[in-house]
């Protein structure tokens, strides 16, 4: 679903130091809560973790201390960890980041000279071609997922680790609030020739357009959000 997240090997926890552990653990509770296995609101029980993943329960408990840093899960006393439930203002605040950081990224990326964006338009019209494709088909997940990898694709070609960090933690969460209405078919077409216009600005290499572009097309996925009831936006 999401472009960085990567399926794990089946032998991940064989031969491994102690002190990878909780990143190992981590990362497949990552895997497993952004692909909705885990869903918000349900308790993640830490003894059949360790049980499954066939380690102690210390890593994971390390690794749930990680995952409540960066806002994904969430610790009550004398009841446990929880994946998180987003409220509104939370979803609101994280859409204003995120449009600030695809515009900025738009901008940055329209900036480079038009043979270094070569290989970047062609991903980003052949993401364009497949979330039309899925579009017709009415296939929303498939949409949504290439949906991330536009964006993702422009992000990382700004080259710059910070918002690459950044952006991703924003996204991570946001998926929290959209696992419910991946089944909705509202909005693809509109969201379609947004990234189609972002295409083009990017490719006349124009980066105020981008900029504006991109963080116009954020902010009207929020919208989209807050004024459709139950299905999410497409952003």
């Amino acid at each position: 679903m999401l472009p960085w997240l990567t399926e794990p090997s089946a032998d991940r926890f064989n031969d491994v130091r102690d002190t990878s552990l909780a990143k190992l653990v981590r990362d497949d509770m990552l895997g497993l809560i952004l692909k909705g296995v885990l869903i918000p609101g349900q308790r993640i029980n830490e003894p059949d973790v360790a049980a499954r993943l066939g380690v102690s329960r210390v890593p994971v408990r390390e690794a749930l201390r990680e995952l409540e840093s960066s806002g994904l899960v969430v610790a009550r006393k004398h009841a446990g960890v929880f994946v998180r439930q987003l409220a509104a203002p939370e979803i609101r605040d994280l859409y204003q980041m995120r449009a600030l950081l695809d515009g900025f990224a738009g901008r940055q990326v329209a900036q480079h000279t038009s043979l270094d964006n070569v290989a970047l338009l062609r991903l980003l019209d052949d993401s364009i071609a497949a979330m039309q494709d899925a579009a017709s088909q009415h296939d929303v997940q498939r949409y949504y997922g290439e949906n991330l990898r536009f964006h993702w694709a422009i992000v990382e070609a700004a080259g710059n680790q910070s918002l690459t960090e950044t952006y991703r933690g924003i996204v991570q969460k946001l998926h929290l609030s959209r696992l419910k209405n991946l089944a909705h078919d509202i909005g693809m077409q509109a969201s379609i020739n947004e990234h189609m216009d972002i295409a083009s600005a990017l490719r006349q290499g124009d980066p105020e357009r981008c900029n504006q572009l991109l963080a116009e097309h954020v902010d009207d996925a929020h919208s989209r959000l807050t004024t459709t009831s139950p299905p999410a936006a497409l952003s």
